[in-house]
């Protein structure tokens, strides 16, 4: 068995046999995650890692800086579209660019980047399988040389349905036709724990698939234990799904293993738990059922 779309990941071999090809765009789109006292998490750049060390002819791509709305309350809230569009050929990234991002840390920072630039219908784009860490592993070789891209110019655009907003998570609690999934972990989905956003909890109706059980040691599991989660959650079968988290990263592990799967119709809701606790007139559960 294999994905429906195995062209979404790269492995370390894969990747190291493209090096040198002028359509190449390789980004490192690495962030660090620390806890806050005050509920969430504070992300810290990679670009200290990169610095040390990096795949050859790599870019350092900011997610922060560089793709995030810093009018938004809610951290790392995608730009307006057109200006996403420019920021990623800002960035060196053209209509027609082979892309591969990867991670020093986790591999929801790659699937971020990814659905970000698959959104603004780039179709040419794949992510490390592992990360900095496979490619380590596979004895191949590292650099320090900095690199970067000239800038680009897009002509069209075609964005997808890839993102949704809290209307529509409002209205999907009570609408059985859409599955909502809740990507962290079982004690945050709980509400148990010392972790939290403000408020406790999960949005009512919305199932928990965690993501790191779709990953081992920040690689996907095989087609056949993904496809087996999915299905077995309810996410591969005829509804729309919605994916959330704390700030619309980790959700994108579930989305993208969705849509490697073969399941078309998922989006991330974006502002996730970060925007809807700020909201005290929204509900949220405690507790293991949804």
């Amino acid at each position: 068995m294999s994905f429906a779309h195995p062209e979404y990941l790269i492995s370390p071999q894969a990747l190291a046999d493209k090096l040198g090809n002028d359509n190449l765009r390789l980004f490192d789109v690495s962030f660090y995650l620390k806890p806050n006292p005050k509920g969430g998490m504070i992300p810290t750049s990679g670009q200290a890692v990169y610095d040390k060390e990096h795949i050859p002819g790599a870019a350092f791509l900011n997610q922060y800086d560089q793709l995030t709305d810093k009018n938004s309350p809610v951290g790392f809230t995608r730009l307006p579209d057109d200006e996403l569009i420019q920021a990623f050929a800002d960035a060196g990234i053209g209509e027609d660019s082979d892309v591969v991002f990867y991670s020093t840390s986790m591999t929801m920072w790659s699937t971020r980047a990814w659905w970000l630039l698959n959104y603004c219908g780039h179709k040419k784009a794949a992510i490390l399988d592992g990360g900095l860490k496979a490619w380590k592993a596979a004895g191949l070789e590292l650099s320090t040389e900095p690199a970067s891209y000239s800038a680009t110019e897009w002509t069209t655009a075609a964005l997808g349905q890839h993102f949704v907003d809290k209307e529509d998570v409002v209205a999907a609690i009570d609408n059985a036709s859409i599955c909502t999934v809740n990507a962290l972990s079982p004690e945050v989905y709980a509400g148990t724990g010392d972790h939290h956003y403000g408020r406790r909890g999960h949005i009512p109706n919305s199932i928990n698939v965690y993501y790191d059980t779709l990953l081992e040691d920040e690689k996907f599991r095989s087609p056949e234990e993904i496809k087996q989660s999915l299905s077995d959650a309810g996410l591969l079968d005829d509804r729309p799904v919605i994916a959330y988290c704390g700030g619309g990263i980790s959700a994108t592990i579930d989305a993208f293993a969705c849509l490697m799967s073969g399941k078309e119709d998922v989006a991330v809701y974006d502002g996730s738990m970060g925007e809807w606790v700020r909201d005290t007139s929204l509900p949220l559960v405690e507790g293991s059922e949804p």
